[in-house]
Order: C-alpha cells, then sequence, then structure tokens
C-alpha cells in the first residue's frame, strides 16, 4: 500500500497542466458500447477510474489500443453479451452507465450494483424511472440490476431532483429510442454537455444539453468518432485552492474558465487573486484570507466536489465559515481527520462551522474518499511539518499524476510504499 509523505509549509509556484475531465472521461469511454465503429478519445485522464472502466470493457470483448498518451482507441464491436464484471463494477461508481449504454445497444442491461466513494445513500431508483419510461422493465436479483425492453420508444422523462448519473443515463438509452424523448429537470454539469457533444459526433439528435431540458430525437445507429474530452474542471480547482493555501502563486493551464465560475468568485471573496485567461487562470494570494459561507448546489452553483478543498481552505481563513452540503450524506467524514492537523471544525448533519486557526500541524490522516483525499493533500501542503496520507488510492481515482504536478510546483512530496496490498493501477 502507497502513502504520500508531505514536508509542509511551501507556497508553491509555477505551471501546471489540467487533465482531461475524470466525470466526462468515465461517461464517453462507457458512451463507446453505442458506437458501430471504433472511436478515437484524446485527452484521456490516466486515472484508477478510467483504467477500471477500459478494464470492464475488455473483459465484455472491447478492444482498446493506446495510441500515445492520453489517446486510446476503442471498439466495442465485439462485445456481444450486456454483461459487466461483479468485481470490477463494484469500484466504481459510474459503471452504473452501463445501465443506460448496454440497454440502448441490446435492449438488456445486467449490471451490479455500482460501488465508489463511501457517500451515503446514493439510489439508483432515478435511473430506472428513466428507463421505465423509455419502456424497459426492471428487478434487482442478487446485487445485479437486470433491464429488458422488447424496443425502446421516446417518452417524457421528469426527474424528482436533479441527478446527474441519472441524466447522463437516460441520454444513453434515449439516443437510439424510437421517436423522441424530453427529459426535464436535467442536470447541466460540463461533463453532460461534454457527452452530449460526442454523442452527437457519433451521428446522434441531442439539443439542450447545459439547460434543464434536453430533447433527443432518436436515431437507428451511431457511428464511431474522433473526440478530445475537456479539462477536468475539479482537478483545476483543486490546484487553485493549493495556491491560495499555500501563499503561492500558480497558473492552471489548459481550463475553461467559464466552468471554474463558481471556485473563481468564493475564491475572490475569501481573499485571493485569481486572473483569468483564455484558457487558463492565475492564482495568488497577498493578504489574510477571511470568512466566507458556502452552500454546495447542482451546476452552475458551487459543486460538492469541490466542497472538501475550499473547507480545508476556510481552516485558514480568519473568522467563522459556515459550511453547508446536502447533496451527500457522508461529504464530511474527512473532518476528523483534519482535526488531527488542528483545524477547529463542528458537524452537525450537512452543515459544518469553521473557526479558522490560521495554521494547520502535520500529522497521520486517512483519505476518506477521492476529494476527502484531495482536500488532505492541500492540507498537508499549507501545514507546518510532516503529513502522512493513507489510503491515496481514493486520490488516485481522480487526479493524474498528482505527485509529479506537485513537486513541479514545489511541493516537497513522495511516495513510499508500505508493506500490504498495492491497490493503485496504471491505465
Amino acid at each position: 500500500m502507497d502513502k504520500f509523505f508531505i514536508n509542509g509549509g511551501i507556497p508553491l509556484r509555477g505551471e501546471v497542466e489540467i487533465s482531461g475531465a475524470k466525470n466526462a472521461a468515465v461517461a464517453i469511454v462507457t458512451a463507446t458500447i453505442l458506437a458501430e465503429g471504433p472511436c478515437i478519445l484524446e485527452n484521456v485522464p490516466e486515472i484508477s477510474d478510467i483504467s477500471i472502466c477500459l478494464r470492464m470493457l475488455f473483459d465484455m470483448g472491447a478492444s482498446i489500443k493506446p495510441l500515445k498518451k492520453n489517446t486510446i482507441e476503442i471498439d466495442t464491436r465485439g462485445i456481444k453479451e450486456p454483461n459487466v464484471p461483479y468485481e470490477l463494477a463494484r469500484q466504481m461508481r459510474a459503471s452504473s452507465y452501463f445501465l443506460g449504454t448496454l440497454l440502448g445497444k441490446f435492449n438488456k442491461a445486467n449490471v451490479p450494483m455500482p460501488g465508489g466513494c463511501d457517500l451515503g445513500d446514493r439510489p439508483i431508483d432515478q435511473h430506472l424511472k428513466a428507463f421505465r419510461c423509455l419502456g424497459a422493465s426492471d428487478e434487482i436479483d442478487h446485487g445485479v440490476v437486470r433491464l429488458s425492453a422488447d424496443n425502446l420508444f421516446g417518452s417524457q422523462i421528469y426527474f424528482d431532483f436533479i441527478t446527474v448519473g441519472g441524466t447522463i443515463n437516460a441520454m444513453f438509452a434515449a439516443v437510439k429510442a424510437q421517436g423522441l424523448t424530453i427529459i426535464e429537470n436535467a442536470a447541466k454539469e460540463p461533463h453532460i454537455v461534454d457527452l452530449a457533444n460526442f454523442l452527437n459526433s457519433m451521428g446522434a439528435d441531442i439539443m439542450g444539453a447545459g439547460t434543464d431540458v434536453i430533447k433527443i430525437r432518436g436515431v437507428s445507429s451511431l457511428k464511431g468518432a474522433t473526440y478530445t474530452i475537456i479539462p477536468d474542471q475539479i482537478e483545476a480547482g483543486t490546484y487553485m485552492i493549493a495556491a491560495a493555501a499555500t501563499k503561492g502563486d500558480i497558473l492552471v493551464k489548459n481550463v475553461i474558465p467559464k466552468h471554474l465560475e463558481s471556485i473563481t468568485a468564493k475564491l475572490r471573496i475569501i481573499g485571493a487573486t485569481v486572473v483569468e485567461n483564455d484558457d487558463s487562470v492565475r492564482v495568488f494570494v497577498e493578504n489574510q484570507l477571511v470568512k466566507a459561507n458556502l452552500k454546495t448546489m447542482p451546476h452552475p452553483g458551487f459543486p460538492t466536489d469541490m466542497q472538501p478543498q475550499m473547507s480545508t481552505l476556510l481552516t485558514l481563513a480568519d473568522g467563522t465559515s459556515i459550511v453547508t452540503d446536502d447533496i451527500f450524506d457522508n461529504r464530511f467524514r474527512y473532518v476528523a481527520e483534519l482535526r488531527r492537523m488542528g483545524a477547529d471544525i463542528s458537524v452537525d448533519g450537512k452543515v459544518a462551522v469553521i473557526e479558522g486557526v490560521g495554521e494547520l500541524t502535520g500529522a497521520p490522516v486517512k483519505a476518506t474518499d477521492l476529494r476527502a483525499g484531495a482536500a488532505l493533500v492541500i492540507a498537508g501542503l499549507a501545514a507546518n511539518g510532516v503529513t502522512e496520507i493513507d489510503d491515496i488510492y481514493h486520490i488516485e481515482r481522480g487526479y493524474e499524476c498528482i505527485e509529479e504536478k506537485l513537486k513541479q510546483l514545489g511541493a516537497d512530496i513522495k511516495r513510499k510504499s508500505i508493506p500490504g496490498t498495492a491497490v493503485r493501477q496504471a491505465l
């Protein structure tokens, strides 16, 4: 098992290149099942979630061919049965996307209940509701979700609450359904738009992605395509906050600044300077950081995937900050680890009250999930002394080459292998 050891207190300076978006990539890689020919995907991040996703496709019969760094060719025409390997599916939440793609391809799907970060109850009832609207029946048999349909027909789908995964699965199942599908109360995240653009490049007819109403007119077939995945807004935001937490100066490159607006706005309130360019942002701090209140919301609001990182920054600010995150039940599990480093945070349900302490101290901590792990890295970079982070495989689910990128910015970070089971996987 690998750990990170960070000797903190060093301002990060320099430039960092942002990788392809994890949340877009897992959906787009899965979408290749719908293609009647090979797809070439560019800017694919080298992270363990993508490795697992590709392994699932390979085990199902797909051909996977790396062309160069971050570029792969996927040919899924060898997939003959709509069955997803059980153990691999249990390792990532996005395995639920195979429900929509396999249903769209074969009119049936057999997919184990998804795994991933333990962020509380994340049911798929809205996904199943969408599939039923399109004409599919479902059952859960010994932990496996089984879908079947004689034919899929366009329909009107209204989600009871905004769901990114449900929106994506509804899009997958609807692109080849007969007639018009209208998805209301749809998620509007950038990776929803990116997925729609990829599907349209394959020959789909999708309108309205990025708004709360998506219209899809079904087509008979989808062809292979070449497509470049958008930059990762969450990775970008994490480095932006790392710059502020260490009172450094970082140019974050290969980004879409509009995707970062909610993060940029909050950083400016807290006291960081953010300079936006065409495809980069510069973040630096000259004055004392100050308190701010934060509430996570679906896009274009502040993303829940950035809440642990921003809350870590607020522990270094002057004053009392209140953070509300009611999207996932267990999003504050990382707080106990930050307390080991001297943070003053109290949690009541889905609200955290953060008393700024100005300074953190290195300590042994454990990553409880992907974004919690990123928050602990930021804390370790800002803290006095050495921080030892365990269970870093969580972090490598969503951050490509994080150790190398931080070293290029001047961080004193080392990976050490501890006797035990290796979890890290390579693309």
